[in-house]
């Protein structure tokens, strides 16, 4: 194999056991750094104008993956960030047991969407980026329900978008999704890989 047929070094802008977990089970190889990036510092200017959920989920895609990519020449470098919008609105991730009480009785028997969205960059410039979104319908919950639910999970779910995560006791949450499952988990597989093929990093 030449040089200019080697395929080019994926790298995960992210942390996240979550999103990390997604690659692995998809098997890329790819290793992953953590963006230096302050997430709210970026979207404040911007929460004070009113912009949509949507911009801001690719917003911090962009910024993640470019703040990776200047550390990794010739890498492909992925950033990912998932918004939760609920009445039309971003809605911020609960930062106590208590706000993640008052999060679930707000949105019981109602609908929010997530949004997640992906860049790609390759030194310095962003060469591709997606977003999808998923419709989660909740069902109504009542004080008792909400209490036994929060008594279940983990504090990294209950500190996660809408205070849940599907692969666990969240999905007890709904009645209806209407979405692509690995959207919901933050990350739109499909989307992505497809454009990891168009760029060569991985196999047809």
């Amino acid at each position: 194999m030449s040089v200019s047929d080697e395929k080019p070094a994926i790298v995960l802008a992210s942390t996240s056991p979550s999103r990390r977990a997604l690659l692995e089970n998809a098997g890329l190889a790819f290793t992953a750094m953590r963006p230096e990036v302050d997430e709210r510092a970026i979207e404040a200017p911007y929460l004070k104008t009113g912009a949509a959920p949507a911009f801001l989920a690719g917003l911090l895609s962009r910024q993640k993956a470019l703040d990776v990519s200047a550390r990794a020449k010739d890498a492909l470098v992925i950033g990912g960030d998932q918004v939760m919008e609920f009445a039309g609105r971003p809605y911020s991730k609960p930062e106590s047991r208590d706000e993640a009480r008052d999060h679930l009785k707000r949105l019981s028997g109602r609908s929010h969407c997530l949004i997640s969205a992906f860049a790609i960059a390759r030194n310095g410039a962003i060469i591709f980026e997606a977003a999808e979104t998923a419709v989660l319908h909740m069902r109504a919950l009542d004080d008792r329900a909400i209490d036994r639910y929060l008594a279940l999970i983990p504090d990294d779910a209950l500190f996660s978008s809408g205070v849940y995560q599907l692969e666990g006791p969240g999905v007890q949450l709904f009645s209806k999704i209407e979405g692509d499952f690995f959207t919901i988990l933050g990350l739109p597989m499909l989307a992505l890989l497809k454009a990891l093929r168009k760029l060569g990093a991985i196999d047809e």
